[in-house]
Formats: structure tokens, C-alpha cells, sequence
């Protein structure tokens, strides 16, 4: 062996001992669960890798994992890049070891924010849905045909943000009795408290990628802004009787073939303002709490028919600087995925500063602006605040 092949050789050593100590260093940061941790997650990235901005994870399911098994004190994150992230699984979010709290949270949130001036439309990750439907939702055998969970938030303390939310490519309703659905964000547990959905996108197309609930959540403390729903079938299930903490503030929901929100008996503490409503089915559904209670249970099935609904509860909700526009109907109740309600008295919304109008609102259809997708400049519902902006676009 010559001088420059013994040197060569030495060379290649060195370079190896380097990646396998970087490769090391990396494993045991994942084991001890760094304080305030953030995992970067990029649809050109690998799961083997660190989840560092320069070695970031493929898939938000690998980062919850990671995330679940992490150990210490302090927030985490999970930050995805722009581009189409595939969710081929339950992004399932249940820490073993770690305890959140009101200031150090978990987030799940975009690596640019809306209020960011080099933010665009474009620069939101996308979420494509692509998972296989279970036979059992809700710990109980599903009788309509399967149904998926997008994200899965088993813990208190949860920020989600700046995300684009698409639904799943199945056909809905394929054969009488079968309601394929996707719930975009679930929160099963009833004891947890304090998640936030705030600048976020969620887009369904009832004969391509319907969605069949944006966000659905027990417990209490779930708190919705700035967001904005498009073409699903409900926007919001508020699901707890007697929860309290809850809001709904600054979002849009356009086009919502079911239910621009959905409140099963919750505490009349709701925070209901600054809302857009346009082109719906119906702005409000109301369970009544034991109706509610009951299809928990597992015994709310299928009602008798449209005309002889769920009653709703006796609680009134303050409804403050709305606009709804161009609804088929305010309120109605019923229960169960079919969506088998009834039209109902709306009298139990306390309407104050809200407008009420057959006129549909005018939206921005033009991508390439800021305000893409929300009521153009200057229109009917564009003075209220509604829209993915905490503060007016420039």
C-alpha cells in the first residue's frame, strides 16, 4: 500500500467517525427529549433523520412519535415547510412523560404565518389526506362505512397554526347507509383543556375531497380564530355538555353543506364573535346535552325523522359583530353523521351587531392576493375582521 492510498484510507475513516458520531448525538438528543425541542418536518426529508432544520423528518406522524416518547420540561413544536405533506397516518399527539401548560405549549404550526410579510397563500404546508378508513370511531365499531382521524390531540395545552387542511379523496356517501368521513382534528379525551385553532385553511369539495368535520372536540377550552372553512360539511363540533372555555372569533365559513358550527349543550360562556357565515346549510346546529350525552354512549342512532328533532337545550348564546349571509337556514337540530336536523326557532342566538342578509358575500377569487379567499375590500363582511389575519393585510 502507497503513501496516498494509507492517507486516502485515514481520510475515510475520519469522515465515517464524524457521521456516526453526528448520527449519535442526534439519537441521544431524541432520547432525552431536548427542552423546548422543535421537530422540523419537510415532504423532502426522511424520518431517520434528527428532525434539525438541516436533517428535518418526512412525516408529522414520525414527529409525534418522537414527540411522545420525549422526556423534560419546557414547550414543544412541531413545524412543517410549505409544500404537500401526505398524512398516510393519525398524527396521534399523547406524551407519556411531558405535562404541558398555558405558556409552555405544544404547537403544531407553519414555518411562515400569515401575518408575516413574505407570507403567501402558497407558502401554507398543505395537508393531503390519504389514510385508510377504520371500521371503529370513538371507541366503539362504526356502523357508516369507516371514518379517519387526521390529527389526534390527546393532551391539554395545543396550538395549532397557519396550516392548509384538505379533506380525503373518497366518495362520501357511495351507497345509502354509507358515510365515509374525516375529521381533519379530533379531541376525544373529555378531562382535557386549551387547544387553539388559529390562521387555518380548511378546504373540502363534497364530490372530490369532502371533509366531514374541520375540528371536533371534547373537553374543555377549545378556541378557534382566524380561520377559515370552505366546502366542508361542519366547521366546528363543540361536543362536551356543560364544557365551558370555548370560542369562535374572526373566521369564515363559506359554502359549509352542513353546519357552520355545532354546539352540543355547551356552557352559555361561549365567545361567538367577529364571524362570516355565508352560503351555508345552516349557520348553528344545537344538541340538546342529553341528546348529546346519549349518542356519546352509543345510543343516539338514527332519529325518527327531519320533522321530529333532538330538542336543543334551553341555553341562549351571545352572538357579537357577525355577519351571516345568503344561509339556507340560522338554526336547527338533530343528531348523528346524517345530518338528519330540522329546522329550529334561532331565537336562542342573542344577536348584537350582527347582520342578517339573503345577499351572498363577494370573495376574492384571485390567488396571487393576500386576501384570496376572504370578502373582497371594501364588501359586505370585509369591516369585521374575519379572515387568517390577526391584523388587516397590506
Amino acid at each position: 500500500m502507497d503513501r496516498r492510498e494509507a492517507i486516502h484510507r485515514v481520510l475515510s475513516v475520519a469522515a465515517a467517525t464524524v457521521v456516526m458520531r453526528d448520527v449519535a448525538r442526534a439519537t441521544q438528543a431524541i432520547g432525552r427529549g431536548l427542552e423546548g425541542a422543535t421537530f422540523h418536518v419537510n415532504p423532502a426529508g426522511a424520518d431517520v433523520n434528527s428532525g434539525a432544520p438541516g436533517a428535518p423528518l418526512r412525516t408529522m406522524a414520525e414527529a409525534a412519535r418522537r414527540l411522545n416518547t420525549s422526556t423534560g420540561l419546557g414547550p414543544e413544536a412541531i413545524v412543517l415547510s410549505e409544500g404537500v405533506h401526505v398524512i398516510g397516518e393519525t398524527t396521534l399527539l399523547r406524551p407519556a412523560s411531558r405535562v404541558f401548560s398555558k405558556s409552555d405549549r405544544l404547537t403544531i404550526r407553519a414555518e411562515v404565518l400569515p401575518d408575516d410579510p413574505a407570507w403567501h397563500v402558497g407558502r401554507m404546508p398543505t395537508l393531503v389526506h390519504t389514510l385508510p378508513l377504520s371500521n371503529t370511531w370513538n371507541g366503539r365499531p362504526d356502523p357508516l362505512g369507516g371514518a379517519a382521524d387526521g390529527m389526534l390531540i390527546e393532551t391539554s395545552h395545543v396550538t395549532i397554526q397557519g396550516l392548509r387542511l384538505l379533506g380525503m379523496p373518497v366518495v362520501e356517501s357511495p351507497q345509502p347507509g354509507v358515510i365515509r368521513r374525516l375529521y381533519t382534528i379530533s379531541r376525544l379525551g373529555r378531562d382535557l383543556d386549551d387547544l387553539e385553532i388559529a390562521q387555518c385553511l380548511f378546504v373540502g369539495e363534497e364530490t372530490t375531497t369532502p371533509s366531514h368535520v374541520a375540528v371536533i372536540a371534547h373537553g374543555n377550552g377549545v378556541n378557534v380564530h382566524h380561520c377559515v372553512f370552505r366546502g366542508s360539511k361542519i366547521s366546528v363540533v363543540y361536543w362536551t355538555p356543560g364544557s365551558t372555555g370555548h370560542s369562535m372569533t374572526h373566521s369564515i365559513c363559506h359554502g359549509v353543506y352542513g353546519s357552520g358550527v355545532w354546539t352540543a349543550g355547551i356552557g352559555n360562556d361561549f365567545t361567538y364573535r367577529n364571524n362570516v357565515i355565508d352560503s351555508c346549510n345552516y349557520v348553528w346546529t344545537a344538541r340538546g346535552g342529553a341528546s348529546a350525552r346519549a349518542d356519546a354512549a352509543g345510543r343516539g342512532g338514527r332519529q325518527a325523522g327531519a320533522g321530529s328533532p333532538q330538542p336543543a337545550a334551553p341555553v341562549s348564546y351571545q352572538v357579537i359583530g357577525s355577519h351571516f349571509a345568503n344561509n339556507r337556514r340560522l338554526a336547527g337540530s338533530g343528531t348523528g353523521a346524517r345530518l338528519e336536523c330540522a329546522d329550529i326557532d334561532p331565537s336562542f342566538l342573542k344577536l348584537s351587531g350582527t347582520r342578517v342578509t339573503e345577499q351572498a358575500v363577494a370573495f376574492e377569487h384571485d390567488a396571487s392576493k393576500r386576501n384570496y379567499l376572504h370578502p373582497v375590500s371594501g364588501s359586505d363582511g370585509a369591516a369585521i375582521g374575519a379572515g387568517l389575519f390577526t391584523s388587516a393585510p397590506a
